[in-house]
């Protein structure tokens, strides 16, 4: 495969799934044959052809028909290429000003609108050349990009834990005195306190410019989740301003991945643990922003019963419950504040309890520390529907008329291009839809049989549109299209809004991936959360016993067929080592305080180091240094 090629593999494999990557493979000449047809099956019409006028016998073969269509599939190309090059030309402006994830953006639309266009690259010289000079343009380009850091890999953005690992705490008592008189009118559902610990914290957010650039691009982001994260909070009875864990945790960035530990999403839950998300190949609700806040305020309210006070309920979500307990029980003190001045936790544990305490006054005080400029981020609104079988993404973008990668940042638990099957969940899974294209969604997925959900298209009719150009541009037989949509071979598209396409499912798509490439980046650790499978598994697969990986290495992801299954849905010990020693191995299930004083409490979500290097969900090659 030439390197372009490998690129444009690169690019898109995180995103348009492995049926994606089977067209790619296509393109780049390593099948040898066109999918064979799907099996004719019946779908109920669309639109009823009309009555008279819509049957024409054009009195020539397919072929015929499709000659004579060759001046609209002609403008069809050049409206194609015209597309292509203002997404490239849009990228490279980007790219020059230094906008480098808004130029991957357009270099991605670019390759996908080749890609999905409907029509073989292959077949024509302009589109065959248009491909290549694509890649070439976004080759080099990237290339240029390595040489000066990660390519056109989206910058991680830290959380305000990450920046404030600095912090000194040689406080001015003007700036103690300030915050203890804007405490006096601060409300909040949380017992505050101001000590020098906290106003060390609220003068790096507030004083220094890297300091107040995370915490602002934090809680402009909460914009995004905050009135579903109150209501979940409410509905679980606990404190609202626990949201401000997530600015410790995500800076509610809903797919961060830590990679030392494997914690994800906005409240950093380990992937193993039954915390009440479901975890497989198709999915990790630990990225749904409303399940992982649901599993979190129960969680925290776990914590809380359990130890009585919540600082040490945060310590504990931090560290564990059962090293804050057994600290409790060696000082005799069931106090945050003393436990750290006795030097009884760990430095993260120390500076996770007062960042949070100071984010929340200065989020509560805004104009007092310099915040009020704060531009929350727009609400997600969807509509939710669900659905009890699997279905592609990109037929969910076709009929709600949306890009299929609005559709998959809407769904964030998804692990590929496909909602998983129902013997994978224990309930029907919940599709977020753009709002107001719920009921219309429902409408029209009625139209396509269940079991072609997965394959199928729907192709929303145009002026210009025939049975033939529609047939060939999404290499279909006319007779297979007209027979699925109850129309004649020879039947115009006058009176008919839109047409499912009965297109072949690619084979490899139904398979199960065996390998995977590494990227620059990843370890075992993230390829083993990335497929659903356990670090043990995945050690004892590849013969290794060490989590690094090499970049461009081939890590097998399935089991050997000599080899016995040994996989447990709940993952394994070797993965759950990424935590602290100390932890205790219970999992996540609720308990009476009477019963969690007779064992070990369960493991925190994420007791890895507080000084988290955090990724998105797609492999990224940002490098950050380890501090304690």
């Amino acid at each position: 495969m030439k390197s372009k090629d490998r690129l444009q593999h690169r690019m898109l494999a995180h995103r348009i799934g492995i049926s994606g990557l089977t067209m790619i493979v296509w393109l780049c000449g390593c099948g040898g044959t066109h999918p064979a047809p799907a099996p004719a099956a019946t779908a109920p019409a669309i639109a009823a052809p009309s009555s008279t006028g819509n049957s024409q016998r054009s009195g020539s073969s397919e072929q015929a028909a499709a000659i004579s269509h060759t001046p609209t599939r002609e403008k069809a190309i050049q409206q194609l290429i015209a597309q292509v090059e203002s997404d490239l030309a849009q990228g490279q402006a980007s790219y020059h000003e230094g906008r480098l994830t808004e130029a991957k953006k357009h270099f991605d639309a670019a390759v996908d609108a080749m890609l999905t266009g409907g029509i073989d690259i292959r077949s024509n010289v302009q589109l065959l050349d248009e491909y290549n000079h694509t890649l070439d343009v976004v080759n080099g380009l990237e290339m240029e990009a390595l040489k000066q850091g990660n390519g056109f890999a989206p910058v991680e953005e830290p959380t305000p834990a990450d920046v404030a690992n600095d912090v000194t705490f040689a406080v001015d008592p003007n700036l103690v005195a300030k915050a203890r008189a804007n405490l006096a009118t601060t409300r909040s559902d949380l017992p505050l306190a101001i000590n020098d610990y906290v106003a060390a914290f609220i003068n790096f957010f507030s004083n220094t410019k890297i300091g107040h650039n995370t915490l602002k691009h934090s809680l402009e982001r909460s914009g995004k989740y905050r009135a579903m994260i109150q209501r979940v909070m409410t509905q679980e009875g606990v404190p609202q301003d626990l949201i401000y864990l997530a600015v410790a945790e995500s800076g509610f960035q809903p797919q961060v991945v830590n990679r030392q530990s494997g914690a994800g999403g906005m409240w950093q839950f380990m992937p193993v643990g039954n915390y009440g998300l479901v975890r497989n190949s198709y999915v990790d609700e630990r990225f749904d922003p409303e399940k992982s806040t649901r599993a979190y305020a129960r969680y925290m309210k776990f914590l809380y019963d359990q130890l009585g006070d919540w600082y040490l309920a945060m310590a504990a979500y931090d560290w564990g419950a059962g090293n804050v307990q057994r600290a409790v029980q060696k000082t005799g003190y069931a106090d945050y504040w003393e436990l750290y001045k006795r030097n009884n936790l760990p430095g993260e544990t120390k500076n996770y309890v007062p960042e949070i305490l100071a984010a929340i006054i200065i989020a509560n005080n805004r104009k007092q520390y310099g915040f009020d400029d704060i531009q929350l981020d727009t609400p997600v609104v969807t509509d939710t529907v669900k659905i009890d079988y699997s279905l592609d993404i990109r037929l969910a973008a076709d009929i709600v008329n949306a890009d299929p990668r609005e559709l998959m940042a809407l769904n964030p638990s998804l692990l590929r291009m496909i909602t998983p099957p129902p013997s994978m969940l224990q309930e029907p899974f919940e599709l977020h839809l753009p709002p107001g294209t719920g009921p219309a969604f429902l409408a029209k997925i009625s139209r396509i049989p269940v079991e072609h959900r997965t394959a199928w298209r729907y192709h929303t009719v145009s002026a210009e549109d025939t049975l033939a150009s529609v047939a060939r541009n999404y290499r279909v037989s006319v007779a297979e299209l007209a027979q699925v949509n109850h129309l004649k071979a020879d039947d115009t598209l006058e009176n008919v809004d839109a047409l499912v396409i009965p297109t072949a499912p690619a084979a490899p798509a139904r398979r199960r991936v065996t390998f995977y490439r590494a990227h620059r980046g990843d370890t075992l650790v993230t390829i083993a959360d990335r497929f659903g499978v356990s670090l043990s598994d995945l050690r004892r697969w590849n013969k290794r016993s060490g989590t690094r990986v090499i970049s461009g290495e081939r890590i097998r992801v399935t089991e050997p067929a000599t080899t016995a299954r040994s996989r447990s849905s709940q993952g394994s010990k070797a993965h759950s080592s990424q935590r602290r020693p100390n932890t205790s191995d219970a999992l996540h299930h609720p308990a009476s305080p009477a019963q969690a004083s007779k064992k070990a409490a369960p493991k925190t979500p994420h007791s890895a180091s507080k000084s988290k290097r955090h990724s998105t969900v797609q492999p990224s090659t940002k490098k950050k240094k380890h501090k304690k």
